[in-house]
């Protein structure tokens, strides 16, 4: 079973919402906590929004809260360990690269466009990325985690793409594949998930998180959208006019 079958971060239609203005924390039965911005409740789920626009949320099954506290943790301005990296390190990509990730991604039990859109936020799709912490390739691996993976040459769009895709998959396993946990550790390091029992308060990685998701929905709206489109245009094509048998 594909880990997005477990964790939900979906696209859907608004319901009705309850909207909450100050920021807060949804607290897991599991210990964990997600920052959030406001909250919607569409009837089993509880739709957390990540910054003030609607467009980059998780939704988690409301009987996993244990309750909603105001948060109080300061924003930090401290960079994360991987940080998002500025323009002018956007390059070529590979022309295998989604041959290489939706491989990867079954491989580790992932959604390819969850890799694609963590792929989008690290490099931009550049394999020789390096950021200004040292961290490389597509999925911009810190040389002591790539060592960790076995990883050879960061460099190689294979072996990078199947080493961060794999470190996710153990991310996610390890916070109970909850995606926003995994991100926040992936960007920030999981010793600052520990710390902080959550999603750590630095702008950086919040909007790391944010964009992800955000392009994760689009992707799966665009999906959606396509699918739609091609099942109205086979409803309208005409059914074929039944062949007539030839007396000459």
């Amino acid at each position: 079973m594909y880990v997005t079958r477990r964790w939900t971060v979906m696209v859907g239609v608004i319901l009705f919402a309850t909207t909450m203005h100050a920021r807060e924390n949804a607290v897991l039965r599991s210990g964990f906590t997600i920052s959030h911005d406001h909250r919607q409740q569409l009837g089993a789920v509880t739709r957390l929004f990540l910054s003030s626009t609607d467009s980059e949320y998780v939704d988690v099954q409301t009987e996993r809260i244990a309750t909603f506290e105001k948060e109080e943790a300061p924003i930090e301005t401290q960079h994360a360990a991987s940080s998002p990296l500025p323009p002018s390190f956007v390059g070529p990509s590979s022309p295998d690269l989604n041959r290489i990730v939706i491989e990867a991604s079954r491989k580790n039990q992932l959604d390819s466009d969850f890799v694609h859109a963590v792929i989008r936020a690290e490099s931009r799709g550049n394999t020789n990325a390096v950021s200004r912490k040292g961290a490389q390739g597509l999925m911009q691996l810190m040389p002591g985690t790539a060592a960790k993976l076995g990883v050879m040459n960061s460099f190689d769009a294979d072996e990078n793409v199947n080493a961060g895709t794999r470190y996710l998959r153990e991310l996610l396993e390890r916070y109970h594949y909850d995606p926003v946990r995994a991100l926040a550790a992936y960007n920030a390091g999981t010793g600052r998930v520990q710390q902080y029992n959550g999603v750590p308060p630095y702008r950086e990685t919040r909007a790391y998180i944010a964009a992800i998701i955000r392009d994760f929905n689009r992707r799966k709206t665009e999906q959606e959208r396509q699918a739609k489109a091609s099942r109205k245009a086979a409803q309208a094509s005409p059914p074929n006019p039944p062949a007539t048998q030839d007396r000459n």
